[in-house]
């Protein structure tokens, strides 16, 4: 588990290094006595439609793939993709001690509220507080074991859940999801806002949709336009860590259930970003 401390809020003087600084310490959730987390990071966004969950899958396969015990959150409760990427079908199992997390191909955990409802397609008509309390649960109620990384695929915008994220769970990180639009310097710098807001790091930022390639001439075609993304990223003084094309062979593993099979190497630069 990250660094804590025992103080209500966090300062500089009494917890110089700790993960929680400038937090509210009795806000934060308690995991569960049988999970073992070591680093929390959140993957966000300021809109929908950008491919945080593709960025959270591809992020969680690197690290996977380097040896590292990963999991991945589904915090996204009304519109859950996680299970469906990788293939994974409810319902998860739970006993006295808690829920269970289902394991993808490659070994990474996940819990997602498609794996806890009666079918993949039924609806969530949940109120804010208690989408945010669902996504409380899978920290405080899932036995995640022992895990390097926790990657916590958040929904788009500054809502009730990315704030219950930010206060509840010791988060080391985010990574910004974007797309070259012309808006997406608004949009990327409200998530980066709100995170200097509740005091959490920005580990960097990723650009997706960036391009695609001729089939036949190999061409990069700006579908959306030229990118901004560099000047953005050097405005607020954090990395790039991958500009990715639109790759209809990720897509396909996706429709298929068979995600654990990529290893997405435009998002290379990420590993080093990553908290050790």
């Amino acid at each position: 588990m990250a660094k804590e401390c025992n103080s209500k809020t966090c300062d500089k003087s009494s917890c110089e290094g700790c993960s929680n600084k400038g937090k509210n310490m009795d806000l934060m959730a308690e995991a569960n006595s049988m999970s073992n987390v070591k680093h929390v990071i959140g993957i966000v966004s300021g809109k929908g439609g950008v491919g945080k969950s593709f960025v959270t899958a591809s992020l969680a396969n690197r690290m996977a793939a380097k040896g590292f015990k990963v999991g991945i959150l589904d915090a996204d409760i009304t519109g859950p993709s996680i299970p469906k990427m990788y293939g994974l079908k409810g319902a998860a199992q739970a006993d006295d001690d808690g829920i269970y997390p289902m394991e993808t191909g490659n070994g990474i955990k996940v819990i997602s509220i498609n794996l806890l409802l009666p079918t993949e397609d039924t609806p969530v008509i949940w109120r804010g507080p208690i989408l945010a309390n669902m996504v409380k649960q899978f920290w405080t109620d899932v036995i995640w074991g022992d895990l390097d990384y926790l990657f916590v695929d958040m929904p788009p915008g500054t809502g009730d859940v990315p704030l219950t994220v930010f206060q509840s769970l010791p988060v080391d990180g985010i990574v910004i999801v974007s797309s070259p639009q012309d808006l997406v310097k608004m949009i990327v710098k409200k998530a980066f806002n709100m995170a200097e807001m509740m005091h959490i790091p920005v580990l960097g930022i990723v650009e997706n949709y960036s391009y695609v390639k001729c089939p036949d001439c190999g061409k990069e075609i700006k579908v959306f336009g030229e990118s901004h993304i560099d000047e953005i990223a050097a405005e607020l003084g954090v990395p790039v860590l991958g500009k990715m094309p639109i790759e209809a062979a990720f897509a396909d593993y996706a429709d298929k259930g068979e995600f654990h099979q990529v290893v997405n190497t435009y998002l290379e630069a990420a590993d080093t970003h990553m908290p050790m």
